[in-house]
């Protein structure tokens, strides 16, 4: 391993020069950069860039935020903080693993199953997804009563969620989750009552197919992007066959990706080197449209998953 140590006074630097050099230092082949900066519990209440004075001396206030979202724009890992006690702290940067990406052997339905790496990661410990389907439940409105469709439901985790916002909802309510990955299914039936949810293995172009009825509530969680999913007809049939005339739904769409342990904004696409917003803002676009014509009131909301919310006009 190799190691450098940032001795020039970081003050003086604005965030164009900072990003080249740690860039300079990153294509070096260094593996841990270590920074000494000005420790922003000082500074509370500055922003970003501000100069301020402590001891007589001038120094730039950046929020710990700042630096959380450098390291993840250049796709690093910072460390846990270290406060020196004068007034500094020192910050640790180091890149991230290659990223293996999703793929594995085996048949295409267990991309996302039980064995898949995908099962490493909780949606449940993602705090922006947390508070913005909360916020949309308040929007929603469901009945205590309410039957809850959720389409590529895998283990269950945004029924799990539903439960925890909405209690009543988890002692009344019903739900049927679909999903196309058979050992997905099996973790999701040990998580819930049969007599509360029912997991039904199908693609979603089955889906006018099958015999399950209307919903109050319908859910897709970084469903409709998914390749082979056609997102228009799919949209068109939940709207048209399967709510409830007071019905609404919640749609997320993935605005991340996930390497080496770290939750990284903005999905990468395929021979794409950074990420690319435009088929994201084209698809939300297309649904907020849709629905609106449809009488329902569309809000758009969130960071890592953009979160589509549509409510039905009264």
């Amino acid at each position: 391993m190799t190691e450098a140590t940032d001795s020039s006074p970081l003050e003086a630097r604005g965030m164009v020069e900072l990003i080249a050099d740690l860039r300079r230092r990153l294509a070096a082949g260094e593996t841990t950069i270590t920074l000494r900066v000005p420790d922003p519990d000082h500074s509370r209440g500055c922003y970003a860039g501000e100069r301020y004075q402590r001891n007589g001396e001038v120094y730039v206030h950046r929020p710990l935020q700042v630096w959380l979202d450098l390291a993840e724009r250049l796709d690093l890992r910072l460390r846990t903080p270290r406060p020196l006690g004068d007034g500094s702290m020192e910050l640790r940067l180091e890149p991230l693993a290659e990223d293996p990406g999703w793929r594995r052997e085996g048949p295409q339905t267990e991309r996302y199953g039980r064995d898949s790496p995908f099962q490493r990661i909780s949606k449940l410990e993602e705090p922006h997804l947390v508070a913005d389907v909360a916020d949309a439940l308040d929007r929603l409105a469901p009945p205590d009563d309410a039957r809850v469709l959720g389409l590529g439901i895998n283990r269950g985790d945004e029924f799990k969620l539903l439960c925890q916002l909405r209690p009543a909802l988890a002692e009344r309510g019903s739900f049927v989750g679909i999903d196309h990955s058979a050992s997905a299914l099996e973790l999701a039936r040990g998580r819930f009552s049969a007599a509360k949810a029912t997991f039904i293995e199908a693609d979603l172009d089955d889906l006018p197919t099958l015999e399950i009825g209307r919903f109050d509530l319908i859910l897709a969680f970084g469903t409709l992007q998914s390749p082979g999913v056609g997102d228009r007809a799919l949209l068109r049939h939940l709207v048209r066959d399967r709510l409830r005339p007071q019905g609404g739904l919640l749609i997320a769409m993935p605005n991340c990706r996930y390497v080496d342990g770290e939750q990284i904004y903005g999905a990468r696409m395929r021979n794409f080197r950074r990420p690319d917003l435009s088929l994201l803002l084209k698809d939300s676009a297309f649904y907020r449209r849709y629905l609106n014509q449809h009488r329902h009131q569309v809000f758009v909301t969130g960071k890592y998953d953009l979160l589509l919310t549509a409510i039905p006009r009264t």
